[in-house]
């Protein structure tokens, strides 16, 4: 799937597993996280390793998912971004970045490979010429 990693930072452990297997299994490069610091410190490791985030919302202490995907948008500004949650959407409107997908839980885990191609298929193209 091109280079760059997708960046997946879910709290609940079976679910984050869950996520990179099938992502890893659509042909994508994954770095998962449990929580918003570990996936600060990987994303500012190396911003221009990650193509595409997708985080939870409510992950215990420190940042929510909003907040990170604010912080990595600074860094890249048409960074794909999908949301997972099973109580959040509803603030989505006002708390999500702009170009991104909520998925409410519970999901099938085709459902966030088909969100994050979708996002990256929408990414402008960089004529190499």
């Amino acid at each position: 799937m091109g280079s760059g990693a997708v960046l997946v930072v879910e709290d609940e452990t079976m679910i984050l597993l869950d996520l990179e297997s099938a992502l890893e299994e659509a042909g994508f490069e994954v770095v998962g996280a449990n929580n918003a610091a570990s996936a600060i410190a990987a994303f500012d490791a190396d911003p221009e390793k990650f193509k595409a985030l997708v985080t939870g919302i409510r992950m215990g202490s420190g940042e929510t998912g909003w907040e990170l995907a604010r912080r990595c948008r600074r860094a890249n500004a048409v960074l794909p971004v999908v949301y997972i949650s099973g109580d959040s959407a509803t603030h989505w409107a006002h708390e999500g970045v702009p170009n991104s997908i909520m998925i409410t839980k519970p999901f099938f885990m085709p459902q966030i490979v088909t969100a994050v191609s979708t996002l990256l298929n929408q990414l402008p193209t960089i004529d190499p010429t």
